[in-house]
């Protein structure tokens, strides 16, 4: 059986989640796992694909990138799919690991992706310093100590901690730092 996962970070990738479906159904895919979440949180869906899939059966993805975040986590992702006599097949790059090719194939491939990545973090980090030394960058402005006059009105009309968290969405240690600020 020919089994997808298709995965985006955001909402706002929609589109790119559509297309995903669209390539997964055309390659016959009879069940699709597909989820929006950030490649390095938690991924409820490729955690079912993979409880799901059987001996015999082929995981197929649209890109690399869709279902690992480095070589070692798509290494565990492979061996697993191995144990299970499960093959997986990408098809932006035409690998299947069912051949000894395919499965040279993607472990080059996984090593030139996470080389990619960590250049772009470097690359975003020494642009960030930049900018801080020219002091052109702030970050993002606090949310909490904005909110600091509203929490401490909750506060003193008696609301809890968590109440005035959900009330002003905001983290409750968010919450207890302002308070704790406003105390000195």
């Amino acid at each position: 059986m020919l089994v997808g996962y298709a995965r985006t970070s955001t909402l706002e990738q929609e589109a790119g989640l559509e297309a995903q479906l669209r390539d997964l159904q055309l390659q016959g895919c009879e069940r699709i796992f597909q989820e929006q979440a950030s490649s390095v949180g938690r991924r409820s869906e490729l955690e079912r694909a993979l409880e799901f899939l059987r001996e015999g059966d082929v995981l197929v993805v649209t890109k690399l990138d869709r279902l690992a975040r480095s070589v070692i986590h798509l290494g565990q992702i492979i061996l697993a799919l191995e144990a299970k006599g499960v093959g997986l097949r990408i098809l932006a790059m035409g690998v299947d690991t069912n051949t000894p090719t395919g499965r040279l194939m993607v472990n080059v491939l996984a090593s030139v992706a996470q080389f990619e990545r960590e250049m772009m973090l470097e690359r975003q980090r020494e642009g960030v310093a930049k900018a801080k030394a020219e002091g052109k960058y702030k970050g993002r402005k606090p949310t909490a100590q904005a909110k600091a006059k509203e929490i401490a009105k909750l506060r003193a009309e008696g609301r809890s901690m968590g109440e005035i968290a959900t009330a002003l969405a905001i983290g409750k240690a968010s919450v207890h730092r302002v308070l704790r600020e406003a105390a000195r």
